[in-house]
């Protein structure tokens, strides 16, 4: 049976209901918040109120993509049930600029990273971030793995990345989440993770609409690969929303590769810290927007319901 890896437990994919793709619902004080400190999300009670909002407005599930480096999945299963949505947490790497000199990250061999990666997918993830000196399994399992690579490349510390988060793919079943740098290198990332013998169909790769180039994405598309979208709020009234405008394009087309998220990791961005347009944004102003411009409810449900569920279940190819 086909199933979803949430903090709280596995569910059978279809009881994922209306998921945002990419989130940050937790950044604990770290190496990240020291350089950007508003990237600084640590407060249980504040996202246990942002999402119970979301639930109200029947949002259900969030894809929290921070790896290690702020990272507190205790923190998230309690967010978990107070607010009722469920939560996939991530194992993996992001870019290396996150992580102070000499990190580990920059040292292990692929086969130690995969390691690293199995073990918080099977086994628990380490309570204290991965940041040693010991590893303490908690309870919570990773659902995702995610990984980044560069503006317009992928260095070789990425590389390796990669190469692990796709033996660890391969071996536990479980999807794997990318960062795009600004939308680039995706065409890249799309031929490494294939070369390495990853399923696209259980790849999800994001930003990507922060290069809003219709032709460039119906390349990627055409891969098979999934992809979201967290772009809709950040454009300037005069850009007008070339978000929206990718969707229009390419919907039709590709029905079964699209979703949403917000990525909104900054926490001037969300109600409960003060700040706007709030992680309802997506539910209460942009799916009125994509219905005023003919999106039907079917195409609604696909990019917000079937779709994350078929990407973010784990698979495993039979032997």
């Amino acid at each position: 049976m086909s199933f979803i890896r949430t903090v709280l437990g596995d569910i059978p994919a279809e009881q994922l209901g209306v998921c945002y793709a990419h989130e940050h619902i937790i950044i604990d004080p770290s190496y990240l918040t020291g350089k950007f400190s508003d990237f600084q999300l640590d407060s249980v009670e504040r996202a246990a109120e942002e999402l119970a909002r979301f639930h109200a407005q029947g949002g259900r599930a969030m894809v929290d993509s921070m790896p290690t480096g702020g990272r507190n999945a205790a923190k998230l299963a309690e967010v978990s049930r107070r607010s009722a949505v469920h939560i996939v947490c991530s194992t993996g790497l992001h870019l290396e600029k996150y992580y102070p000199p000499g990190h580990w990250g920059a040292r292990l061999t692929v086969a130690e990273l995969t390691e690293v990666f199995i073990g918080e997918i099977e086994q628990g993830i380490d309570a204290f971030d991965l940041g040693g000196p010991f590893v303490r399994r908690l309870p919570e399992r990773a659902g995702v793995i995610k990984i980044a690579s560069s503006l317009n490349t992928i260095s070789p510390r990425e590389k390796r990345i990669f190469e692990a988060a796709a033996n660890a793919h391969r071996q536990t079943g479980c999807p794997i989440l990318t960062h795009t740098e600004q939308g680039t290198a995706a065409l890249e990332q799309v031929k490494l993770l294939g070369d390495f013998g990853v399923n696209l169909r259980h790849v999800c790769l994001s930003h990507t609409d922060r290069k809003p180039d219709v032709s460039y994405h119906r390349e990627i598309l055409s891969s098979g690969v999934r992809m979201e979208f967290d772009s809709a709020f950040r454009w300037k009234p005069e850009q007008g929303n070339p978000t929206l405008d990718l969707l229009l394009a390419l919907l039709e087309e590709f029905p079964a590769q699209l979703m949403l998220g917000m990525d909104a990791a900054r926490n001037r961005y969300w109600n409960s810290y003060g700040g706007q347009p709030g992680l309802n944004y997506l539910l209460t102003t942009f799916t009125p927007q994509l219905r005023e411009r003919g999106v039907t409810p079917d195409q609604i449900n696909q990019i917000f319901v079937l779709n994350p569920a078929a990407t973010f279940q784990f698979h495993k190819p039979a032997r």
